[in-house]
């Protein structure tokens, strides 16, 4: 949950008298990180929710954030490294509040050394014959593990994570392989495909493999140290909070473009390959489509920014380093460099445009049953646009939605929240006005205890009809608060998942310059700054928002939500406002008869049973590396697959229609209708919506 800057920015007047102190400009990179270490320091210990303190058991937290992060599979790091490491423990609370590097420095040039030797060792792992009929065992859980003792048993260790990684490959070569022959089966006067025999299979995955580790260990060392620095200062902040973050200036910029889904650019995906730059996907109406000189898969070999600056060569550059130079005001021109596939080189010049990211925002679609009309909207994020008042905002795209779908006279409305993160405070009110009348939707208390409510102020909804919400255990934040409020209204249904996410917790992005006397952009903290509660009291941290018509899914069986994670703000509960519930809908009906028709829905029990034997197949612990018992593991995880196969034929009946507008532009524009084909494709085999239709069609006969 984010709040714009401007509507908390009396919880930063208190306690800039902390910040008093001189300010010298950076005269290196190094001197600039020593000043964001100290001022984050600032920022955590007066501004947070929570503050903790710094302390040598902060300091130990910390250390074991840090290597969880940048050494997760234990793999790169020797025992020795780590012991040296270790005399460090307790110190890196004192090195938060000088600014001292001595630490980060050391992890980082040890880390870099490493990488050179290990690249070194899996150059020449690949030299020599791969023995895919050792009967050897990879161990995959790093709590099982040790940093390897010496370079030898990290060798092993590496040698091993080749094989492991070409067995893969050639299993992804035999399903290719069946998948040929199915084709090949189904069409009728087709050409026999060619398939690949053993031999050439373990030879074209052992390539594969070899190129995916040199284009990982490229990547590396393209690295930029604020990158780097990023991942340790996030080490400190994590300890508050999942949710407080270190946001470097190009970051911080990725968050709000992102969040406003637009962004100033030239309307093409950069793909990176073996460390060079391609030009992806071409989005319709874009510069880069406009011009008509750019295909996908171009080679782009320099950029020139602006007119008054020399053209940058750009082939051993990283993908986002590129995309910094492409991003710009709107207006400017930019000249790409490419060469095409025929091997000419041509020099590209467009003027950059705002971009929306259509995947960002709400979208609908007309859902056909029982010979009647119900409208499914979709909502990715709760975006809005502080600066700018004709950017987008999720509550003005719902409305747009709406009516749209009341134009096409449909009798109810599902709202799909599975997957929203998250995002505006604001737009669940505006988004709650929509469906209802006025009244308060949620309450947000801060650090001192100052208990605030929010309310909602439109006295003119736009549906008062049925309305269902659907949700998952990745539906967070914002989606929360508005199916908790809708909830604790009795406006709406919420079914799917048994609970939400659960977080309960809200951050403002404060900026490092604000207490420096400088232009200089140092980045921002993402802060935790207040907790949210529902309008009952209740708080949805670490708890979420649970379904009145609740359905596991294939993430019901795995550790997802704010409850699994050791440094979430505990979960509280203050006292209730007063608000006007709606007595219309009888829940225990539709409760009741839902449960009967799921009770009896065999294709929902299968997924249960394929969503507990898939989580089960990731806590496997280790792996066989011989080429045979491999393959016999893999036979044998297919023979259990084939009893699930039902579920990717299986079809939920429903039928949908799109707008006759997104059909005329499908005629145009590829990349939409290869989006709104997968997608319709997808909801075909939803079996949440299938049952969120049948919610909606009981509502009127027996609520």
């Amino acid at each position: 949950m984010l709040k714009n800057f401007r509507t908390v920015r009396f919880l930063l007047l208190l306690p800039l008298t902390f910040f008093a102190f001189g300010f010298r400009p950076p005269g290196n990179e190094e001197e600039k990180m020593q000043i964001i270490m100290v001022n984050t320091k600032n920022i955590l210990s007066y501004l947070h929710y929570s503050p903790k303190p710094i302390n040598d058991a902060y300091s130990k937290e910390v250390y074991k954030q840090y290597f969880e992060s940048i050494d997760p599979t234990k793999t790169y790091f020797l025992q020795s490294d780590m012991d040296e490491f270790r005399k460090y423990e307790t110190k890196l609370d004192d090195y938060l509040n000088t600014g001292d590097l001595t630490f980060y420095k050391l992890t980082v040039d040890k880390l870099s050394q490493r990488i050179d030797e290990i690249d070194t060792m899996t150059k020449d792992i690949f030299s020599k014959p791969i023995n895919l009929e050792e009967d050897e065992i990879l161990t995959l859980e790093p709590k099982l593990k040790n940093a390897p003792a010496n370079k030898q048993q990290q060798y092993n260790e590496w040698r091993k994570y080749v094989k492991y990684n070409i067995l893969q490959e050639i299993e992804s070569l035999n399903r290719k392989s069946e998948k040929k022959k199915d084709d090949s089966t189904n069409e009728e006067n087709s050409s026999k495909p060619k398939i690949l025999s053993q031999d050439e299979k373990i030879k074209k995955a052992t390539e594969n493999v070899k190129d995916l580790l040199e284009e990982k260990f490229i990547r590396f060392r393209k690295r930029q140290k604020m990158d780097s620095f990023t991942v340790y200062m996030n080490a400190y902040t994590h300890i508050f909070d999942p949710h407080t973050n270190y946001y470097s200036p190009q970051g911080r910029k990725d968050f709000e473009m992102d969040f406003k889904g637009k962004i100033i650019g030239i309307g093409a995906v950069i793909k990176e390959k073996k460390g060079s730059l391609y030009i992806g996907t071409l989005s319709i109406g874009a510069p880069a489509w406009k011009t008509k000189q750019l295909t996908e898969g171009d080679k782009i070999l320099k950029i020139k920014s602006t007119p008054d600056t020399e053209p940058v060569n750009v082939v051993d550059m990283l993908s986002g380093e590129a995309i910094k130079l492409i991003r710009g005001e709107k207006g400017t021109p930019i000249t790409l460099t490419v060469q095409k596939k025929d091997g000419t080189i041509q020099e590209v010049t467009m003027n950059r445009e705002e971009i929306s990211i259509e995947d960002t925002f709400a979208k609908s679609i007309i859902v056909n049953a029982s010979d009647k009309k119900y409208g499914l909207i979709n909502l990715p994020k709760f975006n809005a646009d502080f600066e700018d008042k004709d950017g987008r905002n999720a509550s003005d795209d719902i409305k747009n939605e709406i009516i749209k779908l009341k134009e096409q006279n449909i009798q109810g409305i599902v709202l799909d929240l599975r997957g929203n993160s998250g995002g505006s405070l604001t737009e669940v009110g505006d988004i709650m006005g929509l469906f209802m009348d006025a009244g308060p939707y949620v309450q947000v208390k801060d650090g001192n205890g100052k208990i605030t409510t929010l309310k909602n102020k439109n006295e003119a909804p736009i549906w008062n009809g049925p309305l269902v919400i659907l949700q998952n255990e990745l539906s967070a934040s914002a989606a929360e608060i508005l199916a908790g409020v809708m909830q604790d209204y009795g406006r709406a249904v919420i079914m799917g998942s048994p609970v939400s996410y659960g977080k309960g917790t809200v951050q403002v992005f404060v900026d490092l310059n604000r207490f420096l006397n400088t232009e200089e952009d140092f980045g921002s903290v993402k802060l935790t700054i207040q907790k949210y509660y529902r309008i009952t009291g209740e708080s949805t941290q670490r708890k979420g928002v649970s379904s009145d018509i609740p359905m596991k899914d294939i993430f019901s069986y795995a550790e997802i939500g704010e409850k699994y994670d050791d440094y979430a703000l505990a979960w509280d509960k203050i006292p209730g406002t007063t608000f006007n519930k709606q007595n219309f809908l009888n829940i225990q009906a539709l409760q009741k008869v839902s449960a009967e028709r799921i009770a009896k829905n065999d294709n929902y029990k299968l997924l249960l049973e394929y969503a507990q034997w898939r989580e089960n197949l990731g806590k496997e612990k280790t792996v066989p590396l011989s080429i045979q018992k491999y393959s016999g593991l893999m036979k044998q995880r297919k023979t259990e697959d084939d009893k699930f196969k039902i579920l990717k034929t299986w079809e939920n009946g429903l039928t949908f229609t799109m707008y006759p507008k997104d059909i005329e532009r499908e005629k145009n524009d590829a990349a939409f209708k290869s989006k709104s084909e997968a997608w319709i494709k997808n909801l075909q085999k939803d079996l949440y919506l299938r049952e969120a239709i049948n919610i909606v069609e009981d509502w009127e006969v027996r609520s």
